[in-house]
């Protein structure tokens, strides 16, 4: 009897059972060490791809838009993927489509607000077209299938596969891209590279904290939300988005503050893209998506005002350069999208 309690409480509703047992301030320090210890994996992670692209020679406009832009997303994709499993897909999907609004919405919205950014053309009118059209087509798409079926409509297997599928093609585009020119051919002074077996046992390290971080974050995040009553998919876009988009504000800063902006706008761009293909998709694969009404009437709304307010401030800067005001306006729609949470769900 013991040894079954103990296999039951490896199992994620034996650890759901145990994180409903603990008191709420208990929750709360367990929620911060866990998106501490996700951002702290997730930093590590992208430190090794970065130096596994360098000793292996891929291009290295490919840094920002896909190694940078992936190993940052990978919190999402574990959280989104671990909590379809869980039979969570509000949380699934709102993870996703939460990190896409607070990439653009607060990490592009602050870093420019402080620091006005160069509006390269290279990234913004190809991977920044990519990027609006996978929230459109995720949008449309769930219109489709509320419309098929009006009670409850769902994101269905077969959208995982195909967003994978759209996501190889934009990966080869970017490769190709990244042949074709040299703009983004600056990186960081990072020094040395490591050796390859390092960086590959620092993407090991790396991936193994996330692995172990969304496993806490998930049941922690889940059992908050019933406490207070808010739903899953709000908990997702706010408190769990937040947490895993930290790793793309680190790197933004960063970037931003050594004199790369170029790499700083490609990750967020390809971040955003990665979160709608890559990590909706692998949690569609995992378990089929229900749609709540909340994202028809709010977080898909909120999602496409922000990126079609990115897109047309791209197209106005003739000059080849946001303005903080610019930054401003969408860090204010990122603002109004966190209070319409408590206003819709909480008032």
């Amino acid at each position: 009897m013991p040894q079954i309690e103990f296999w039951e409480s490896l199992t994620m509703h034996g650890l759901e059972r145990a994180v409903a047992a603990l008191p709420s301030s208990v929750l709360a320090a367990i929620l911060v060490f866990g998106t501490l210890l996700l951002c702290y994996a997730a930093d590590r992670m992208v430190e090794g791809s970065v130096h596994t692209a360098r000793r292996t020679g891929l291009p290295r406009v490919l840094i920002g838009t896909t190694i940078i832009a992936i190993g940052t997303s990978i919190p999402e994709a574990f959280i989104s993927v671990t909590a379809a499993w869980m039979g969570n897909p509000a949380l699934a999907l709102g993870n996703g489509v939460g990190s896409v609004i607070c990439n653009t919405g607060l990490i592009f919205g602050l870093t420019c607000l402080i620091w006005g950014l160069p509006a390269n053309r290279y990234i913004l009118n190809r991977a920044g077209w990519v990027q609006l059209g996978s929230a459109l087509l995720l949008v449309l798409l769930c219109i489709g299938f509320l419309a098929a079926s009006p009670s409850q409509p769902v994101i269905p297997r077969w959208v995982g596969l195909f967003f994978m599928g759209i996501l190889a093609g934009y990966m080869y585009l970017t490769y190709l891209w990244g042949r074709q020119t040299s703009l983004m051919g600056i990186e960081p002074d990072m020094g040395l590279p490591l050796g390859l077996a390092r960086s590959l046992l620092l993407m090991g390290a790396g991936l193994t904290g996330v692995l172990l971080a969304s496993r806490i974050i998930i049941p922690v995040a889940s059992e908050t939300a019933i406490r207070i009553g808010v739903p899953d998919d709000v908990v997702a876009a706010t408190i769990v988005a937040l947490g895993t988009s930290l790793p793309e504000l680190v790197t933004a800063f960063s970037a931003v503050r050594k004199g790369y902006p170029s790499i700083m706008l490609g990750a967020i761009v390809g971040s955003d893209v990665i979160n709608i293909l890559f990590v909706v998709g692998a949690a569609a694969l995992a378990a089929p998506l229900e749609i709540t009404a909340n994202f028809f009437y709010f977080h898909f709304p909120a999602m496409l005002i922000i990126l079609v307010t990115f897109r047309i401030f791209i197209a106005v800067n003739a000059q080849g350069a946001f303005k903080r005001w610019q930054g401003g306006v969408i860090l204010g729609w990122y603002g109004l999208y966190i209070l319409g949470q408590y206003i819709f769900n909480l008032g």
